[in-house]
């Protein structure tokens, strides 16, 4: 199998046009492309766009694709976002997704994002089967009492959730 095919260069040339024109229409058919690189990569430029409206279109990502890289991306994605409508696709994923990779990515996201909304499903997660997941948890938890009581760089508080 060739990783880099010509059709997905070619998708790519037009995409990066897209990019350009800020085209968020273009860029929300693609996350149903049947290739996973370039749903992956519809979900980071989607997010780069910024504003709540794009939350819907990553949180059903990160709900329902079928590869668990896409989902994982869609997850750190929201957490960049740093917007409280990203905490609950969130919390659902840290605690239902079948992949200990997205669990794991969800879970760090939160706490980037830093809402006490997320405490309760974080210590939920504390119970994990999956360590990585449990040691996940510990951060994100780590990282929002941080920025509760001490922090007074918000950038920094985020740079030190995940």
């Amino acid at each position: 199998m060739q990783v880099v095919t010509d059709d997905r260069l070619q998708l790519f040339a037009e995409m990066e046009a897209k990019y350009e024109q800020k085209d968020t229409e273009y860029f929300v058919k693609l996350l149903d492309h049947p290739d996973y690189v370039v749903r992956t990569r519809a979900t980071c430029i989607l997010v780069d766009f910024g504003g709540e409206d794009k939350i819907p279109h990553v949180a059903k990502v990160l709900k329902h694709d079928d590869n668990e890289l896409v989902r994982h991306e869609a997850a750190f994605s929201l957490g960049q976002m740093g917007l409280s409508s990203g905490v609950p696709p969130l919390i659902d994923a840290t605690l239902n997704d079948p992949s200990m990779f997205v669990r794991h990515e969800a879970a760090i996201a939160l706490g980037v994002v830093g809402s006490n909304d997320a405490k309760e499903a974080l210590e939920k997660a504390l119970k994990d089967p999956d360590e990585p997941v449990v040691e996940s948890a510990v951060v994100a938890l780590s990282n929002i009492e941080f920025m509760e009581k001490l922090s007074k760089n918000e950038k920094f508080a985020k740079l030190t959730g995940g």
